[in-house]
């Protein structure tokens, strides 16, 4: 009789920590922190990568919200002096996109650098999980610049231990079907790629992050 109550009582505990791990879970709130390439330029609602991101990660049962934070023509000097209040207290983390218009203005890589640094440096600061992701110089701005601005990510990434997706328009950038016709910018058929190509990655980082109430 003894072994039969206690047995009950355990099934009992062991039912209400998992209703309470389950009440305790929660939503995994990021932030696509980005140019007109995270915005969606020029794409219809729903288009843009955060957004069919966002998608594509609840169809796996990940329960995520993904906010929009690009802003088109957006250089990492506009993203450093925004940083704090883009993203929103209560973020868990923070999908890092920026430095493709420092590249096509001939910015200095080391003023790019400085700025994508000082930016994971404050996420971190709040206890924002960073994925950083890259870009590349576009071939017209030499080899020269080129090689100084290229390895600036992965060079962030290992200083501060974060994930990095080397090159957001991977599978994209060589393809005209799959961008604009200003040769530039992904094309909602662009943007699926890109979705596809990072989604592994992006569930992995969500992976990192505690869906226990802090």
């Amino acid at each position: 009789m003894r072994f039969k109550v206690a047995a009950l009582q355990f099934t009992v505990i062991a039912v209400s920590l998992i209703f309470a791990g389950a009440a305790a879970a929660r939503t995994i709130n990021l932030v696509g922190f980005g140019d007109s390439l995270m915005a969606g330029y020029q794409l219809a609602p729903g288009e843009g990568f955060p957004e069919k991101l966002q998608a594509a990660l609840k169809a796996k049962g990940l329960d995520v919200a993904i906010a929009n934070a690009g802003v088109s023509g957006d250089t990492t000097t506009g993203g450093l002096a925004r940083i704090d209040w883009s993203v929103p207290d209560g973020t868990d983390g923070v999908i890092l996109e920026l430095g493709a218009n420092d590249a096509l203005r001939g910015i200095p890589p080391e003023e790019s650098e400085k700025n994508l640094d000082r930016m994971i440096s404050r996420l971190k600061e709040r206890g924002i999980a960073v994925f950083l992701v890259g870009m590349m110089a576009p071939p017209n701005m030499g080899a020269d610049y080129a090689e100084r601005f290229n390895p600036i990510y992965r060079k962030l990434s290992e200083k501060y231990e974060v994930r990095l997706y080397p090159f957001f328009l991977d599978g994209v950038a060589l393809d005209a079907g799959l961008k604009l016709e200003d040769g530039m910018h992904p094309n909602a058929r662009g943007i699926d790629v890109m979705v596809e190509k990072m989604e592994a990655d992006v569930t992995n980082f969500v992976g990192t992050i505690s869906t226990v109430k802090k």
